[in-house]
C-alpha cells in the first residue's frame, strides 16, 4: 500500500509505482470519487467510446431475459 502527504495546498502526490501502472502523465485529468468514507482517484478517459467499447458485450441480454420472462408469464396465464 501507498502513502502520501495532504500538503497544505491540498496537494497529493501520486506515488510513481501507481503514476506508471495507470500511466498517468503530467496533465491528465482524473475524478475524485468520495465512496462514503474512501475518495478513490479515477482517471478519466482520454476516448470514453473507444475504451468503453464491448464492455457490455457477452452474457445474457437483459432485454432478451425479460422478453422470455413476459412470455413465460403470458403463457402461464398471469
Amino acid at each position: 500500500m501507498s502513502t502520501g502527504i495532504l500538503s497544505a495546498k491540498g496537494w497529493v502526490v501520486i506515488p510513481q509505482e501507481l503514476r506508471e501502472r495507470y500511466r498517468l502523465k503530467k496533465g491528465d485529468r482524473v475524478h475524485f470519487i468520495d465512496y462514503g468514507g474512501v475518495v478513490a482517484i479515477v482517471p478519466v478517459s482520454k476516448q470514453p467510446l473507444v475504451d468503453s467499447a464491448g464492455m457490455l458485450k457477452g452474457g445474457t441480454s437483459l432485454t432478451q431475459a425479460l422478453m422470455r420472462s413476459r412470455r413465460e408469464d403470458r403463457d402461464r396465464g398471469k
